[in-house]
């Protein structure tokens, strides 16, 4: 498929994915939405860890695009946010780290965007907003859902039901970002971390994200049994096997991702 909204640059196993739609701040449209399902569900199986960006100084992605969902009725509404929600789904629960490097305004499906993402870090220009409820709406991709799970119910529901926006310190704060950074320096950081977990095992990273998503929603007794098979699981591996070899050897491990 070719994309008129998504540059895609690959360089040794990373891969970095700019929404650009200049013209709409980033805004999300059912076509980009689309675009994006594709890109995720044909990923290039070289790649070991996804960035995620939006093109240019101003946004990272606005929201979802407003004269889109103005002349929505009730159905069509239902449809484009199971579209926004499946396709953030995929990318949350991708075999691989995903980083969103938050570069501008992260409001509404912008935030929700960011939050499937599995580490947000921003520029101290950075924005970040679930501000439907202005809009006579609610966040339609899963923004109800994740948002709690990441900085609490009060919180969550104060940003929601007031619209508020908060900027870049106020969301290393609360726990929505992990870190802050320079307009110019949020890029080579992303990309530093990303090569950190280059060096690590690639099967080891998945399970332990296999292992992280699907406990969010279990209770601890079915958490833990989870985390002992996946644990179990690691030792079938090739990677765990030169990973531990190459410690007992005192030299730097080569892992194959088997």
């Amino acid at each position: 498929m070719d994309y008129n909204f998504l540059k895609i640059e690959n360089n040794d196993g990373i891969t970095i994915l700019k929404i650009s739609a200049p013209k709409s701040l980033n805004a999300l449209n059912s076509t980009i939405l689309k675009e994006l399902g594709d890109f995720v569900d044909n990923i290039d199986p070289a790649t070991r860890v996804l960035i995620i960006t939006g093109d240019g100084e101003k946004s990272f992605v606005a929201g979802a695009d407003i004269s889109e969902m103005a002349h929505l009725n009730e159905q069509e509404g239902y449809e484009f946010g199971k579209l926004g929600a499946k396709v953030f789904r995929t990318i949350e629960t991708l075999p691989i780290p995903v980083i969103a490097a938050v570069n501008g305004f992260a409001l509404g499906g912008g935030c929700e965007l960011a939050m499937c993402c599995d580490i947000r870090i921003a520029s101290v220009k950075a924005k970040f907003g679930q501000p439907e409820v202005g809009l006579g709406i609610i966040p339609g991709f899963s923004g109800t859902y994740r948002l709690p799970k990441l900085i609490g119910q009060g919180y969550a529901k104060e940003m929601i039901y007031t619209g508020k926006i908060i900027r870049a310190d106020e969301a290393l704060r609360i726990g929505l970002v992990n870190s802050i950074h320079e307009p110019e320096e949020l890029l080579p950081a992303a990309l530093e971390m990303a090569k950190k977990m280059l060096a690590c095992a690639p099967v080891a990273i998945s399970l332990a994200k296999q292992s992280i998503n699907e406990n969010y929603d279990l209770d601890a007794p079915a958490s833990l049994e989870l985390e002992s098979k996946l644990f179990g699981k690691c030792f079938a591996t090739a990677d765990q096997k030169e990973g531990m070899a190459a410690f007992l050897e005192k030299r730097p491990a080569k892992f194959e991702g088997k």
